[in-house]
């Protein structure tokens, strides 16, 4: 399982470190809040949506990405190494 290193919660923000070990997943959720990833290092993550579709997403160190809340997926990584992004939740 993914491990969640949270930096910053309060209010407004919840700043997440997710690290990951080969194969390793976030475990199947549903965001309630729109959110920001910031990768940490180029590499590929496998998303499994809620109906059990799968997609490689091919992801930049630096290359932030939103997405609206309601997102329900379980994250994998799909690298031969530790992978890690940060994920920002707004929460107001």
């Amino acid at each position: 399982m993914a491990k969640a290193n949270i930096l910053i919660d309060n209010d407004k923000v919840k700043v997440t470190e997710w690290s990951f070990e080969v194969g390793d997943s976030t475990g199947h959720h549903i965001h309630k809040y729109n959110y920001i990833v910031v990768p940490m290092l180029d590499g590929e993550l496998i998303i499994v949506d809620k109906d059990n579709n799968e997609t490689i997403s091919k992801l930049t160190k630096g290359g932030a990405y939103y997405r609206d809340k309601g997102v329900e997926h379980n994250v994998f990584n799909h690298n031969n190494s530790p992978y890690s992004f940060i994920e920002i939740e707004l929460i107001k």
